[in-house]
């Protein structure tokens, strides 16, 4: 895991933060989200995953502002382990005192060359 302050991340030009745990898909998740939509299960757990690969140390609010390019190339098989393998890239201070920043996510399937998903997700973080 990478710990950073928000001036840090600020000053980032790309950062490769490697990949998170693997997590396993199993039924009930899939159930949750219907037949097919095992392309948006994955992505939803981004936020699970990238808090195994950083840690804003003075963060004290933010949000996630977007999504840009998502694509789904692969399908998550039930029973399947997935991780999220992220950079951080175009950090930007906003005139409100936050910094939005892009992380270019790749959601890989264990044993299997096609990710469950590609694209950026903008998020938005504020020191306190």
């Amino acid at each position: 895991m990478i710990e950073l302050t928000v001036a840090e991340l600020a000053d980032v030009t790309v950062l490769d933060l490697g990949a998170s745990s693997w997590r396993r898909v199993d039924q009930a998740m899939v159930d949750l989200f219907g037949a097919g939509a095992t392309g948006y299960l994955a992505l939803s757990l981004v936020p699970v995953m990238f808090k195994d690969l950083l840690r804003i140390k003075d963060h004290a609010r933010g949000t996630n502002y977007g999504l840009d390019a998502v694509r789904f190339p692969a399908p998550v098989p039930v029973g399947s382990e997935i991780r999220l393998a992220a950079s951080i890239t175009d950090p930007v201070w906003r005139d409100d005192g936050g910094v939005q920043y892009r992380l270019r996510l790749r959601i890989e399937i264990r044993g299997q060359d096609q990710p469950a998903a590609v694209g950026e997700s903008i998020y938005l973080t504020y020191a306190g």
